[in-house]
């Protein structure tokens, strides 16, 4: 498409756009002169569904009506809930339902699969990160390594951007595999990275680490939602991501996990374990000795907090009547869109570190400030943009297809330019 720079163009966009009815269906957040916000900042925290209050509202009336007993007669009974949701959640990160379950948060997670999927032996001991991976992430791989009685400053590994530039390369990694591949036990990277927002080619990097040797998963906490992730196609053994992003769950809400099929009855992995990955036809036998559900459920370990699953569903449900396809096709072009007006700003202030090729990419993209103090930032926020600022120099912009439109993009680049 020919885009075009005037707000005009933008609302004739929005007139075409078959998904923009689901705006209403999210509580905008308003600025200080009662307008919307320009909010562009769903790759941190997603808006809240409408419906939100109302699935809530729900499973609080069958809890007082019902207590206990709303395990097995509520509207939804409360037991099998976690099931609810695998459906919709394997069509939005390209799994199999009994590849993926909800439970527990994004780093506990993590550190659960790592437990089946980081086993050192031998010299190898080492595990793959991308250069600048969320802290949590890096954090959480030094323990692990670490806890296994190995120093982390010598067994983890950094895949990083060569110099001057930003996004790590596919063929660097491939030389870390030739060089030092019988030493790496795993390979575990953001499938989104948080700071420049690349996607990286999952199913490419799944094949290099099997054929090292290694064991390969991916943190999608910037990618669930967001990007046709393909988990079960990428062969990857597992993945974790959270759901208040782009999934719309609500702050610190419950995270997802994604275990490859093949691995759903191994004997031979590890895990830590607990009642409610115990097999739900005997779970209520208390004395058996343990025997795991089938795929990602048998990774769980306590009954779920309802209410916080509630929040996931009211989501979950709009994902499935927008449609996920339509929704990345969406994203696409309003990604698109908002990088034609930033590239037609004047001046050199501001770059796009972020990939420019879409496949590349998801729906954020990060703006390198240069000679940053954060005063750009502070001047547009001023103005009713909320977006996301991260040191030393980068503001990351996110119009996340479910709720945002062409005129937010033609919105949030005017603001700038008159700031700038």
């Amino acid at each position: 498409m020919n885009f075009k720079t005037d707000h005009n163009f933008a609302l004739e966009l929005d007139k075409s756009d078959s998904l923009s009815r689901f705006r209403e269906s999210f509580h905008i957040p308003k600025h200080t002169d009662g307008t919307d916000s320009i909010y562009l900042c769903g790759n941190s925290l997603g808006l809240q569904p409408r419906q939100t209050k109302t699935f809530l509202n729900q499973e609080l009336d069958d809890w007082a009506r019902l207590g206990v007993e709303g395990h097995f007669h509520a509207a939804h009974p409360w037991m099998p809930y976690h099931e609810f949701l695998a459906d919709t959640t394997a069509k939005i990160v390209g799994a199999k339902p009994h590849e993926v379950v909800i439970m527990n948060t994004l780093t506990t997670n993590l550190h659960l699969m790592m437990v089946s999927f980081y086993q050192p032996k031998g010299k190898r001991t080492k595990i793959i990160i991308e250069a600048d991976a969320f802290p949590s992430d890096r954090y959480a791989v030094a323990s692990q390594v670490n806890f296994h009685g190995h120093d982390d400053k010598e067994n983890v590994i950094e895949w990083s951007p060569r110099p001057g530039e930003h996004t790590p390369r596919l063929e660097d990694l491939e030389n870390l595999l030739i060089e030092q591949g019988d030493e790496i036990a795993l390979i575990m990277v953001g499938a989104v990275n948080y700071y420049t927002g690349q996607f990286f080619d999952l199913k490419k990097i799944t094949e290099l680490g099997h054929a090292a040797g290694a064991m390969v998963g991916f943190d999608c906490a910037h990618g669930a939602g967001n990007v046709d992730l393909q988990l079960h196609d990428s062969g990857a053994d597992f993945a974790v991501w959270c759901t208040y992003k782009y999934m719309n769950s609500g702050p610190g809400s419950l995270g997802g996990c994604f275990v490859h099929e093949r691995h759903a009855n191994n004997p031979e992995l590890p895990r830590f374990t607990g009642w409610w990955g115990h097999n739900k036809d005997t779970r209520f036998k208390m004395r058996d000795d343990f025997e795991p559900m089938h795929g990602a459920e048998g990774w769980q370990l306590s009954n779920p907090p309802i209410l916080s699953m509630v929040a996931i569903r009211a989501s979950l449900d709009l994902f499935a009547q927008a449609g996920f396809d339509n929704l990345r096709k969406k994203s696409i072009q309003l990604t698109n869109y908002l990088e034609y007006l930033l590239k037609n700003l004047e001046g050199d202030r501001i770059s796009i570190i972020t990939p420019i090729n879409a496949k590349d990419r998801g729906c954020q993209l990060s703006l390198a400030v240069k000679n940053a103090d954060k005063s750009l930032f502070e001047a547009i926020t001023a103005k009713g943009v909320i977006a996301d600022w991260r040191e030393p120099d980068v503001i990351r912009i996110a119009p996340v297809p479910l709720y945002n439109n062409y005129e937010d993009c033609w919105r949030f680049v005017d603001v700038l330019k008159s700031e700038m």
